[in-house]
This record gives structure tokens, sequence and C-alpha cells, in this order.
């Protein structure tokens, strides 16, 4: 019923191609080295909502904000280069013929501490921020420190402009402590890219009473498929992705789940999951794993299309269309 001839539509939260087109030569018409998303790779496997991340390397010789600048760069250079990638708006019809596009950041440091900044990357048109990568900063401690303090003054404060200008803090990345004093603010709240450490403990997996608060307030968690986050082993499978998946969708129920990849941010991908031509098996083997009818729909694309329409508000005041 929900494939359409042998075809699923997917969307996914978290991709980092933007930084391989900034620093590493990546294009979206013509992929390159390592490269993972491309345009014809997210045709062919059916993806109708990218999220673009710009991911900030805090061992890059640029200043943050200056990375963040040449992502954005990139965002519209391959907006313009695409004309079948569209920015996302609360109309988008996912049956038609354009991939939307959605710009979020990837590290709080890209706003150098100053809600002015925040506020002017949003009208740029990023949706979520996730507020740490895997380095302790400003805001608040990641996952994969050993640090038990949550957010900052600074970060609390960050994230309550986050809920007053309508941005979604994407809590990937951040710690346990952090996640609580996020999901103590009136602000819109999602996973893009985490697991579930009920199945594998790792410390960037959520624990199920994350997973169940960020599905009450409306939140979405998108597995992703780095070995490291899956499963013990030193090679994840497409089965340990969806043991993951069915495990969120029991605690968060049925308008939770969705997907996360992290394309091009890892250097090794379950077989069968190389690029985004791979996602139908994904959902063929979360359908063996019970995620049927129209959880599976919903897993595949309806919850993070909702989730994302409910970021898309007016275009910025310089009347551009471009990020809005």
């Amino acid at each position: 019923m929900f494939w359409k001839g042998n075809k699923m539509i997917f969307a996914d939260g978290h991709c980092d191609f933007l930084y391989g087109m900034a620093n590493e030569g990546y294009d979206i018409n013509s992929p390159v080295g390592r490269q993972s998303v491309s345009l014809e790779r997210l045709k062919a496997g059916g993806v109708k909502l990218q999220f673009f991340a710009a991911w900030i390397d805090v061992r890059h010789r640029r200043g943050f904000l200056s990375q963040f600048m040449s992502m954005a760069d990139a965002y519209e250079r391959m907006l313009g280069s695409a004309p079948e990638l569209v920015p996302l708006t609360p109309d988008f019809d996912p049956h038609g013929d354009k991939i939307a596009a959605v710009l979020t950041i990837e590290g709080g440091e890209a706003i150098e501490g100053y809600e002015d900044i925040l506020r002017c990357v949003h009208r740029m048109g990023v949706k979520a921020m996730t507020l740490t990568w895997n380095t302790k900063n400003e805001l608040g401690s990641p996952a994969l420190k050993k640090d038990r303090k949550g957010l900052t003054f600074l970060g609390r404060n960050i994230v309550r402009e986050m809920g007053r200008i309508g941005m979604a803090v994407d809590v990937s990345h951040l710690n346990d402590a952090g996640i609580e004093d996020v999901l103590k603010e009136d602000v819109k709240v999602f996973a893009s890219h985490s697991n579930a450490r009920a199945v594998f403990d790792s410390p960037r997996a959520l624990c199920d009473e994350h997973i169940r608060e960020i599905a009450r307030r409306g939140g979405t968690v998108g597995v992703n498929f780095y070995h490291k986050q899956l499963t013990g082993k030193h090679r994840a499978s497409v089965h340990d992705i969806a043991l993951h998946a069915l495990h969120i969708l029991k605690v968060g129920g049925p308008g939770c789940l969705a997907i996360g990849s992290d394309f091009d941010g890892m250097g090794e991908y379950p077989p069968g999951l190389e690029d985004p031509s791979g996602l139908p098996l994904l959902a063929r083997e979360m359908e063996r794993e019970g995620v049927v009818g129209e959880a599976l729909e919903a897993a595949c694309w309806g919850n993070l299309m909702r989730f994302a329409k409910g970021l898309c508000g007016p275009c910025a005041s310089n009347g551009s269309a471009r990020f809005c």
C-alpha cells in the first residue's frame, strides 16, 4: 500500500555534504572521491527532503563564523546548480518532481556566542542547530566527553532565543544533562542523527526517557548509520539500523521515528547504504523488523517532513526567496 511501484519516498535529517563541497570539491551534480550525496543518488533513493548541515570543524584554520558562511555560500551555489533542489516551504508537495532542502548548523561554535549572529543565520534560512559537536564549547558539553554539567548560562540563553525565533534545537551530540536543560525550555526540539542507547550503549545515543519526551513534544529522532553508534561490531549492517528504528518506534510512538543518515560524515557505511540510493534497502529491512504500514511511511518521510514544515516561516526580511 505504501510502496509506489518498488519505491518508498524518504526524508533525511542529516548529511555533511556542504563541508565536502566547501573544502573538498564535492559537486552535487558530479560526485568525486568519497562523496556520498549527489542529485542522482538522491533521486535514485526516492529522497524528497534532505537536511544539509554546515558542520563547524574546530580544527579548521578558518574561524567558526567564517566556516559557516563558506558553507552557506556552498548551499546557495548548490541550489543554483541543481534546479530540482528547492528550499522547503509549507506547501511543498513530496509527490512532485522536486527535492526539498533545509539548511542547518552542526556545532554552536558557528554563532560565536552571540544572539545577534544567531538571529542573522536564522534569517539566512538556518532552521535548526546542534549546540555542540564532539568538543565542549561555550554553550555546553558533548555526549562523548565525561562531563555531567548541563548547558552553560550562555547556552540556556541561546536556547531560549532559539525558541523565541522558532529555530529548532537539535540535541544530537549533546550530553544527557544538556538535553535535560533543553527539554526544560519552550523550544522545538529533535535529534537529527541519534540512535537508541537501549539497543547499543553509545554515549551518542538517546536514553528512553529523552526519546519519550522529544516525541511528546512533537519532535523526531533520526537513526544514523555510523557503525560506532549502532553496534559493538567492527562493521554495522542495515539490520542493526532497523533494530534501533524499531526500538525508537516502540518507545516514542509512530510520530517520532525518522532517518538521519549522516551521509558524507563518516568513512565507512553499512553494506548497501553507501549513499542515498540504498535507502529502499533500509525501508524493507525496517518492514521485516515490524515497522509496517503507516508507521513505515511516517518513519521514512512523513514525520520529518511534518516537523520540518513546522519550522518554515515567512521569508527573510530582505526579500530573498532562496533561503525561505
